[in-house]
């Protein structure tokens, strides 16, 4: 089932005013020389179909109840990674923006709090361009929120909402996403910088192609000193199927078997080096480490 921004926007509407409250998480550690945190952008109220539709039917519903989780709803986290060393503070992603959901869109508040403003922001680093990762460049007035940054995106990505008839390929229920994408990327056209999978994109931040979520999304691989972390994105989008069954596919991607690969490799990958990370829609801030449990994996948050 395919799910348009107009229908998550009437589910959040549908399901009350609760839903709309922020969660205000915040995680931090010192990491080398610097400080990796994360900053909280609000989180989503999202139909659980959008996920769950392709998984097996007659095994979901006992995972979930070990999780505790609905069905037919999920409201995960929105977690932007904020790296600072020096005189850089490096933010991956920029969040919803104001027209994506009523429940996201906090990143100026939530800099705030840390004793931030958007002009502060040295690099905005993306992971992909789907619209709770990208739409958040704009503020309520259309202009550019960080406009003292330098923007870096993966080329695979970039070409890929760059190409006209990728809203095509999208069909009608995501032209918005497309759309949406490619105006704000014409915006920062002339301040980014385009990479590869691989390259150290500044010192410290190495690219890791993480595809699958979206045909171009990226991971990196943060270092400094003897302390290394991950920043994930959406490459590991939720803290309960994507661990326990990495192997199911997730409608939340879009090539759904190249994201489950994605998955288990890069999952087995943090549990065997106890590497800390940092994805995007897992609880308690979205930091932690992942154990190896059986044929599956366990997120463990909170621990840096």
């Amino acid at each position: 089932m395919d799910f348009s921004r107009r229908d998550i926007l009437l589910n959040a509407a549908i399901l009350g005013c609760a839903s709309v409250l922020p969660h205000r998480t915040l995680a931090a550690t010192a990491f080398g020389t610097g400080r990796l945190s994360t900053i909280s952008d609000g989180h989503l109220v999202l139909p659980g179909s959008l996920f769950f539709d392709p998984m097996p039917k007659d095994e979901l519903p006992a995972l979930l109840d070990e999780f505790a989780l609905s069905q037919e709803r999920l409201e995960p986290e929105c977690n932007l990674a904020l790296y600072q060393d020096g005189d850089r503070n490096v933010l991956f992603d920029v969040g919803s923006g104001p027209d994506f959901m009523p429940s996201s869109g906090l990143v100026y508040d939530s800099l705030d709090e840390a004793g931030l403003s958007p002009e502060d922001i040295t690099h905005v680093v993306f992971t992909h361009a789907h619209p709770d990762h990208i739409w958040g460049l704009l503020d309520e007035f259309e202009d550019p929120l960080f406009s003292e940054a330098t923007y870096f995106m993966g080329r695979t990505e970039w070409d890929y909402w760059w190409d006209p008839e990728t809203v095509n390929s999208l069909g009608d229920a995501r032209a918005a996403f497309a759309g949406g994408a490619r105006r704000r990327m014409e915006i920062i056209e002339d301040n980014v910088q385009l990479f590869e999978d691989g390259e150290e994109i500044l010192p410290g931040i190495a690219a890791m192609a993480t595809y699958g979520h979206t045909p171009g999304h990226m991971s990196f691989e943060l270092k400094n000193g003897s302390d290394t972390a991950m920043v994930v994105g959406d490459a590991i989008g939720n803290h309960h199927v994507a661990f326990a069954r990495p192997d199911w596919n997730s409608g939340a991607d879009q090539d759904m078997s190249q994201g489950a690969a994605t998955r288990q490799r890069l999952l087995d990958r943090l549990a065997n080096e106890q590497l800390l990370m940092v994805g995007f829609h897992l609880p308690d801030g979205g930091m932690g480490r992942v154990e190896k449990t059986g044929d599956g994996f366990r997120f463990i948050g909170g621990e840096t």
